[in-house]
């Protein structure tokens, strides 16, 4: 398997883990120096640093006990990068559908994700998570 390809592995594991809520599985593709930087200007933009990130898939799983479904639209590979597309469906716990699009940038630096910039309709996410967060 090429390093490109194991790139991918790593990527898509950690979606479908932090898809499933499932902070402990997530854990494995990330070091304690990563950080995510959710891109725009909604509520959820900003640095997320590793316990925030493990603490942010915990509570995906209290929103959204079904877990969220992953429609993976395209996943490239390139150097250490690896940019994926792809669609969240899920069942709230309020009853509402959540229903959002992704663009997401990891940076890989031996083996597991060292940053990975995010891209995904803040509108929508503050319109419909944002009031289950803040009233958690």
């Amino acid at each position: 398997m090429t390093r490109l390809e194991q790139h991918k592995q790593v990527v898509v594991g950690f979606i479908e883990a932090m898809s499933a809520g499932d902070s402990e599985r997530a854990a494995q593709f990330i070091t304690q120096a990563t950080f995510t930087l959710a891109k725009g200007f909604g509520k959820f933009a900003g640095v997320r640093t590793y316990e925030t990130i493990l603490g942010t898939i915990g509570a995906f799983r209290a929103l959204m006990p079904e877990g969220m479904g992953v429609n993976i639209l395209s996943v490239t590979a390139e150097g250490d990068r690896v940019a994926v597309e792809f669609e969240g469906d899920g069942r709230l716990i309020n009853g509402s559908h959540y229903h959002n699009q992704y663009c997401m940038i990891f940076t890989l630096a031996d083996g597991r994700i060292h940053h990975v910039h995010e891209y995904f309709c803040t509108i929508h996410a503050d319109e419909v998570l944002w009031p289950l967060v803040e009233g958690a």
